[in-house]
């Protein structure tokens, strides 16, 4: 008769054998992180980091400056618009007085109109000072970011497209328009070759 314990011997030493195979003391040695390139690898993630933040600040100054320049540039545009329809009226009333009144007209009419006359280039010059320009469009080609077209003048020595007739003038703030040319504008003239300003010759 064999023995119990005999026979179950070589199954607890599988058994032993097996926990002593998977034991922490037997699992393969992670490998250890280089200090020197962990600190290099954090080094580059810092200035990739830093190269970004500077990257952004400047560009928030260039658009902070920016900004600041347009609203010096273009605070007072609707002042302005306000202020050349004012101009408007002041041409309008010395436009009504007719020719033979102002030649016969005593002193103190043309006192008067010196004056309005004085009023209105002072107002034209303070404004200029201030960035607004005068457009001056005749014989410009037509362009609808800078004029409004009022009527055609048929013409056939001028290209077509051409201004020809200032209705009211026309004012710009830096490079924006603050008011287009009100214009009059050529008919029946030679077309303008595409991307060009010359005509096209037949």
């Amino acid at each position: 008769m064999t023995d119990d314990t005999s026979k179950h011997a070589p199954e607890a030493a599988n058994d032993e054998a097996e926990t002593a195979a998977v034991s922490p003391e037997n699992e393969a040695p992670e490998a250890e992180v280089d200090p020197v390139e962990q600190l290099r690898a954090e080094n580059a993630d810092l200035r990739d980091r830093y190269l970004r933040l500077a990257a952004e600040m400047d560009n928030l100054r260039r658009r902070t400056e920016r900004d600041v320049k347009d609203a010096k540039s273009y605070a007072i545009s609707g002042f302005a618009r306000d202020m050349l329809a004012v101009s408007d009226n002041l041409r309008r009333g010395l436009d009504a007085i007719p020719a033979e009144a102002r030649e016969a007209g005593d002193a103190g009419l043309k006192a008067l109109v010196e004056g309005v006359e004085m009023t209105e280039r002072a107002m034209l010059t303070a404004l200029e000072r201030h960035g607004v320009r005068k457009l001056e469009p005749v014989g410009e080609k037509f362009d609808p970011n800078f004029h409004q077209a009022m009527f055609e003048v048929p013409n056939a020595d001028v290209p077509n497209g051409t201004v020809l007739q200032v209705v009211q003038d026309g004012y710009k703030i830096g490079d924006r328009v603050l008011r287009p040319a009100m214009v009059g504008v050529s008919k029946g003239g030679p077309k303008v070759a595409a991307g060009g300003d010359k005509p096209e010759q037949a």
